[in-house]
């Protein structure tokens, strides 16, 4: 992350954290999180059962699944970098997120309406549109609802009541698929009620965030909001091009958990009607995991933290490549792992790059560091969809593990030698 080679070490990932019992979390982190969760819960109904629906259902191959969890990861992060620019300009960060949350409902409802692989691949690229836009303004207005010692644990009670929705979004969709057999439709249906319910909520309880500073009273009106700067120029800002390449590399062979999911129902032949319940328990362990890692990262240094779950994610992709039985040690080993490397990437990375950005940049700069790593995780996808369709879907995951083990060496060596000051 190269934040320990730089004055930016001790800002971004080593302030002291507030001594003394836990203070609750400001009104706009709970409300947000209240959004996520419940927006979760409509995008997981669908995750969890678009591989089988896509590939068994409609017979995508898995260089298909392979480019279209790419497009997931990252074909729209432009979009992110969009959303940024527009909120900073606008300061109307709860409006574009809002407007990316209304447009992630609409797809759910089209998805009643297409049939074929691509055209499924459409709508759910106008979902990841509406993903792409929202994600910089939320984080933005979490940021800037807490002072910098604090990011790491206002993220993690954010990612926890995401991942809340996480939990509880299999679960719906493995209910309703038992109620109604191969019922694709109705799990799509349920999913745009309750996203629609988010959108609800979003409009009702998300306060927008205050101006990052008063302009003094003789100066002009428009140099209260001046225009955010090219993105080049916040590249320049300490340890935040150092945090982009890093999560770039990293992300380059960061295996989707989807095709982790269809390794795992491979090695245990799981039925179909199971498989929802495989991210039941990846989220249930980063529900759990999320706050008490998010202070850890606020203590210890986000930059390890980070590091650290993606050596995690290295321990899922080994075991499923070692010779282990197929049973329970397989799989709470997998989700465990892969539960806690989301708790120690997801929310640690944007509480590593909040508090080096300028308030009036705070989104366009978070928006340019999760353009990086979507870019990279979308390459990273092709490039594992491809080698599972050439040689096999155990040659990819090892190939993938190696790039990702040599990928740790180069950050730890590269990335700076003072170590981070605990706080």
């Amino acid at each position: 992350m190269y934040l320990s080679t730089s004055r930016a070490s001790d800002i971004a990932g080593n302030t002291p954290a507030p001594k003394g019992p836990v203070r609750a979390v400001p009104g706009t982190v709970f409300a947000l999180g209240l959004v996520s969760l419940v927006t979760d819960v409509s995008a997981e109904m669908v995750t969890a059962v678009l591989p089988l629906y896509l590939m068994a259902g409609l017979g995508m191959s898995p260089l298909a699944f392979g480019a279209l969890d790419g497009l997931h990861q990252g074909a729209t992060a432009v979009l992110r970098l969009a959303g940024g620019r527009i909120a900073d300009r606008t300061r109307r960060h709860k409006l574009v997120a809002g407007t990316g949350y209304a447009l992630s409902a609409a797809c759910k409802a089209a998805l009643l309406a297409v049939t074929t692989p691509w055209s499924v691949a459409a709508v759910l690229a106008a979902d990841r549109t509406g993903k792409g836009l929202r994600t910089a303004p939320r984080d933005a207005l979490i940021s800037l609802s807490v002072p910098p010692g604090e990011q790491g644990r206002a993220f993690g009670v954010h990612r926890a009541m995401d991942t809340a929705g996480a939990l509880f979004g299999p679960l719906a969709a493995f209910g309703v698929l038992w109620v109604a057999v191969d019922g694709y439709e109705a799990v799509f249906t349920v999913s745009c009620c309750v996203a629609v319910l988010g959108v609800v909520l979003l409009a009702l309880f998300v306060r927008e965030a205050p101006p990052p500073a008063a302009a003094p009273a003789t100066a002009p009106a428009r140099a209260a909001r001046p225009a955010p700067p090219p993105v080049r120029t916040l590249l320049r800002l300490p340890g935040l091009r150092g945090l982009c390449l890093t999560a770039a590399v990293l992300g380059l062979f960061t295996v989707g958990d989807a095709f982790l999911y269809l390794l795992l129902q491979r090695r245990l032949d799981l039925p179909a009607a199971y498989f929802p319940l495989l991210p039941v328990g990846t989220a249930a362990v980063f529900l759990l995991a999320a706050l008490p890692v998010g202070r850890l990262a606020d203590r210890l240094g986000r930059r390890r933290v980070f590091l650290g779950g993606h050596v995690l994610l290295l321990g899922a992709a080994l075991l499923l490549l070692a010779p282990v039985p197929a049973g329970a040690p397989l799989v709470f080993g997998v989700l465990a792992a892969l539960g806690l490397f989301y708790a120690a990437t997801d929310g640690v990375l944007m509480a590593a790059a909040g508090p080096l950005l300028p308030a009036g940049l705070r989104t366009t700069g978070l928006a340019v560091l999760q353009t990086a790593q979507a870019l990279a995780r979308f390459a990273g996808s092709l490039l594992f969809g491809s080698a599972w369709t050439l040689w096999g879907p155990g040659v990819a995951l090892g190939l993938a593990a190696t790039g990702l083990l040599l990928s740790l060496v180069a950050v730890a060596v590269f990335g700076g030698t003072r170590a981070e000051r605990p706080s």
